[in-house]
């Protein structure tokens, strides 16, 4: 499959590009959202436990988490979201995560505007391998072959806690992005983030690439 070859390229190369004084680091999954399983109970579970925050937290601020979270697509959306988290890393108990932790980005532009400023030397980098097309161009063709970015949320993830698996020792900065659609109940992840050299760590998802065609979506029971 085409999108398979962009995501094993994508990861391959971001997985420890050494700039000199820092490395560059990222990775990029796909998971097709289910409700079957054990991952059916967690679900019931979040979803009980955002029933008893908004019960807790009444607010009338449209910005506010509780707002969206009224609706059940909204609830449903951050569920999706945290399953999502519980599969990247399934070692790690993510109860905590509030909703407030998961920003709209809105538009591929704005993701655009934030991936030009912090990746530029990533870019220049892949362009200098060889690589057909930029960095940016084989990332927005191989999200769109998978996720239909027309139709697609993204949120930005902070995790707001040094105990949170995404918190690297001599982290620079981190981004985390989750691309969502409702029609395709598909979610990919794409992460990435800046180390420096003077203090090194091992990335979370350090070897974890696709085998072949068929597991191009990680099982996920939602």
């Amino acid at each position: 499959m085409v999108y398979f070859r962009f995501f094993h390229r994508i990861n391959a190369f971001l997985d420890h590009l050494n700039l000199g004084e820092q490395t560059i680091k990222g990775c990029i999954e796909a998971y097709s959202c289910k409700h079957t399983g054990t991952d059916k109970r967690l679900s019931l579970s979040l979803e009980n436990e955002i029933l008893n925050y908004l019960g807790d937290s009444p607010d009338d601020d449209p910005s506010s988490p509780a707002n969206y979270l009224s609706s059940r697509s909204g609830r449903k959306m951050l569920i999706y979201l945290i399953l999502t988290l519980y599969h990247m890393y399934p070692d790690y108990d993510f109860s905590a995560v509030k909703a407030h932790q998961f920003f709209t980005v809105e538009t591929w532009q704005g993701f655009k505007q934030i991936f030009d400023s912090y990746m530029s030397e990533a870019s220049k980098e892949w362009i200098e391998s060889d690589e057909d097309g930029s960095l940016l161009e084989t990332l927005y063709k191989a999200l769109d072959e998978v996720i239909n970015l027309a139709e697609c949320e993204i949120y930005s993830y902070d995790p707001n806690s040094d105990a949170d698996p995404f918190i690297e020792k001599g982290a620079l900065w981190s981004y985390n992005f989750f691309f969502y659609n409702r029609k395709l109940k598909r979610v990919v992840s794409f992460r990435f983030s800046c180390l420096s050299n003077l203090v090194s760590d091992s990335f979370p998802t350090d070897g974890v690439y696709y085998e072949d065609d068929g597991e191009i979506f990680d099982e996920m029971d939602m």
